[in-house]
C-alpha cells in the first residue's frame, strides 16, 4: 500500500523530474535569496513565487509544486492559514509544505505540523540542512531542525494526551505497527526504523503508508504529532 504522494513521487523520479518549489514570502530579498541557492543545487527547481498566503494558494494551483517553502508572518493571509488550506485540500496532496521563519515561537511549532506542514526551520538554517529538508518533504518525511524539536515535544508535553489504555485513535494499529509510529514519532527515517526493529526499509515505508491510512493522517509530521499526544512516546525517552 502506497500513499498517493508516493506514487507521485516514484513516477517523478522515474521521469528524472527536478523536485518543483514553488517561494512564499512577503520579503522579495528572501525569496531571491532561496531562488539563488536553490538554482544552484542540482536536481530541484524554483516554479515561482508569492509575496503572501493567498498568492501562495493560488500559485500552489497554478504550479502545482513538489515543496512550498512557507513563510508564516505575511500580510492579506499568513504562512499558517496558507499552509491549511494547501495540507487540508485533497486535490492538492501531492504538495507539501515546508515551514520558515524567523520567529521560534513554541506555538507557532506545533500549529503549523497540526495545519499539515512537513517540517518546520529557522530562516538561519545552514543551507544543507535547508536542501536535505526540502528533499525530505518531497519524500513523505518531516524534517525539524534540532532547537524545534526541542520546542515541540515542550510544547505538547504541556497538553493534555490520552493515557494508556485508554480508547483512542491507535485502537486501529496492529502491535507492530504502534512500534513504527513510535520510532516515526522519535523523527526516524524508515532506514533507522528498519534498523531498530529489524526489518528492511521498503517494509518500513509499507508499516508507514499503512499507518498514515489507519489514521487519516496527510504525512509523517502529523504522526509525529499523533505520537506524542497519545502518549505512545514521551520526551527523553
Amino acid at each position: 500500500m502506497t500513499s498517493d504522494h508516493d506514487a507521485a513521487l516514484d513516477a517523478a523520479l522515474d521521469a528524472g523530474r527536478d523536485i518543483r518549489v514553488l517561494l512564499v514570502d512577503d520579503q522579495e530579498l528572501v525569496r531571491r535569496g532561496f531562488a539563488a541557492l536553490l538554482a544552484n543545487e542540482p536536481g530541484i527547481e524554483v516554479v515561482g513565487e508569492a509575496e503572501d498566503g493567498a498568492q501562495g494558494i493560488a500559485e500552489t494551483w497554478r504550479t502545482r509544486p513538489d515543496v512550498v517553502l512557507m513563510d508564516i508572518r505575511m500580510p492579506r493571509m499568513d504562512g499558517l492559514d496558507a499552509t491549511r488550506a494547501i495540507c487540508g485540500d485533497d486535490r492538492l496532496r501531492t504538495t507539501k509544505v515546508l515551514v520558515l521563519t524567523t520567529f521560534a515561537l513554541d506555538e507557532y511549532v506545533y500549529e503549523a505540523l497540526r495545519a499539515g506542514a512537513s517540517g518546520f526551520l529557522l530562516k538561519d538554517t545552514p543551507p544543507r540542512l535547508l536542501l536535505e529538508a526540502i528533499r525530505a518533504a518531497a519524500e513523505g518525511d518531516v524534517l525539524i531542525s534540532p532547537a524545534m524539536t526541542r520546542r515541540l515535544v515542550a510544547d505538547l508535553v504541556r497538553r493534555p494526551v490520552s493515557r494508556p489504555g485508554d480508547p483512542g485513535p491507535l485502537d486501529v494499529l496492529s502491535e507492530r505497527e504502534r512500534e513504527v509510529l513510535a520510532e516515526v514519532a522519535r523523527g526516524k527515517t524508515n532506514a533507522e526504523i528498519g534498523a531498530a526493529l529489524f526489518m528492511s526499509p521498503l517494509t518500513a515505508k509499507t508499516h508507514v503508508s499503512r499507518i498514515l491510512g489507519k489514521l487519516n493522517a496527510r504525512d509523517r509530521a502529523q504522526l509525529v504529532v499523533i505520537g506524542y499526544e497519545t502518549g505512545l512516546v514521551s520526551p527523553g525517552e
